[in-house]
């Protein structure tokens, strides 16, 4: 039955491809939803579109772009419960990471009016020089052209947003390719935004949402009309991509092994109750979740079994009931993996505090003791609700233990000594340093990004403007300064 299947949204149209895509919710295989996957011909007609409507879209007034940014944040915040719903349905994260997911992608939009009316350009007198006399620069960005967003099946509403509302912020047409597994969330809000568009001067069109499975991405990627790529997802696909496109413009936001500091000056209840949160929210699939716990020798005891004690406390289950806080993995390969790589680390001698226990798609929050560095539990990205803790002698130590990793995204370091927190903030080889939380915070009026595999370019609504665009200079000669 096609009326109730989401449809691709190409150049201001809501079309079917041929191929059905079907969503099931991760917990219990019930069906979340349906669309389809574009054909050839519709591919080619987004890209086509996004082109051709390039100019206009870079045209468009700052008022005429901010307004239509604050329509859908209000349009967002209006759908809140169906949003929530949808986001559990095809994610399968509980109802309270929905809603507060829904809020984010809110707040996104409204930063993004905010930031487009801050637009001013840069006017430089030039005549610091001789030869600069009577001449004046002034500086404004432009869009680089239409942009391709890749986004991820863990925050399948506000990843979108983020790359959705700076496109439209700068006025740049998008292209976006939903994850697979969690399309729906997507299609909703380039639905809202085509509503709040056309209401509010943006092309139609402005932007798209266009289901292509994930081996056929490169009739996208590789396209030339695309000039800009933001990618969110795992960093092998990611610096792929890049590879194969290297006369592009290409943001990658990748994987992470986040390694937080527990100082014994910290306030251990307080640490052990925002650790154990972030290393399960969302089951523990975010980049920034908790995975490496390093606390020093003089706190552990008392903290891991304050730590211990705050992950057992963690409801699991249906992510529908309201009470849940963990809900399932993406899928059975997801939970696969966990427990593969639970298991390895046990045989190579870690001990099992609490958790280790698989039930379908679920796996119970983990935490794991004299782990050896070279299992995959520690050095690589799990993506599942396991975390592990190992004692350090002191703080130095401690933060050379978090830059041991191929991974620098972000960081959290829990003490009351403001000159750990400088030197954290100088030495941690991240993206960001919390300090006095876990490093699963975020905002989106700061930058957000890493460095070493954890990706290149950096997102947060400003900072993305300033990605997707580039400086043009007009000189004036001959003036009167």
């Amino acid at each position: 039955m096609t009326e109730n299947r989401m449809p691709n949204l190409i150049a201001g149209e809501r079309v079917h491809g041929d191929d059905v895509l079907d969503v099931t919710h991760p917990y219990d295989g019930s069906p979340a939803g349906s669309t389809t996957y574009a054909t050839s011909d519709q591919v080619e007609r987004a890209v086509a579109h996004a082109a051709a409507i390039a100019p206009e879209a870079a045209r468009l007034p700052m008022h005429v772009r901010a307004d239509a940014l604050r329509a859908v944040s209000e349009a967002i915040k209006a759908h809140t419960d169906e949003l929530a719903a949808l986001i559990t349905a095809e994610n399968g994260k509980p109802m309270q990471w929905s809603r507060g997911e829904v809020g984010r992608a809110v707040s996104v939009f409204r930063w993004a009016a905010e930031e487009t009316r801050q637009e001013s350009g840069e006017a430089i007198r030039l005549d610091s020089d001789p030869g600069g006399e009577g001449r004046l620069a002034y500086v404004r960005r432009v869009p680089r052209g239409p942009v391709l967003a890749i986004s991820p099946f863990n925050f399948p509403l506000n990843l979108v947003a983020h790359k959705l509302a700076p496109a439209v912020a700068v006025g740049a047409p998008v292209v976006l390719k939903p994850a697979p597994k969690t399309p729906l969330s997507g299609i909703r809000l380039g639905e809202l935004i085509a509503e709040a568009g056309a209401e509010h001067g943006l092309p139609a069109g402005m932007v798209q949402v266009v289901n292509v499975k994930n081996e056929d991405a490169g009739s996208l990627t590789e396209d030339e009309r695309l000039p800009v790529l933001s990618f969110t997802g795992s960093g092998p696909v990611g610096y792929s991509i890049r590879d194969q496109v290297p006369g592009k413009h290409v943001t990658l936001e990748l994987g992470g092994n986040a390694g937080v500091l527990v100082a014994a000056d910290a306030d251990l209840d307080h640490a052990a109750k925002r650790i154990a949160m972030f290393s399960n929210y969302q089951a523990g699939q975010s980049c920034i979740g908790v995975q490496r716990v390093f606390a020093e020798q003089a706190a552990y005891d008392v903290f891991k079994d304050k730590l211990v004690a705050q992950v057992e406390a963690l409801v699991t289950g249906d992510p529908k009931d309201e009470d849940v806080f963990v809900g399932p993995l993406i899928d059975d390969a997801a939970a696969d993996k966990v427990e593969q790589w639970v298991d390895a680390a046990v045989e190579a001698g870690a001990t099992v505090l609490t958790g280790g226990v698989r039930e379908g798609t679920t796996y119970a929050p983990t935490v794991l003791e004299g782990v050896p560095h070279d299992v995959q539990a520690w050095c690589a990205e799990i993506f599942g609700p396991v975390l592990v803790v190992e004692p350090v002698p002191d703080v130095e130590t401690g933060f050379a233990a978090i830059n041991d990793s191929d991974f620098g995204l972000q960081a959290g370091v829990f003490t009351t000594d403001i000159a750990t927190a400088f030197r954290a903030h100088r030495e941690l080889e991240v993206g960001g340093v919390v300090i006095g939380d876990a490093p699963s915070y975020r905002a989106d009026q700061m930058p957000y990004g890493g460095v070493k595999d954890s990706g290149v370019g950096r997102e947060g609504i400003r900072y993305a403007m300033a990605d997707f665009t580039y400086e043009r200079v007009m000189v004036l000669t001959g003036l009167d300064l």
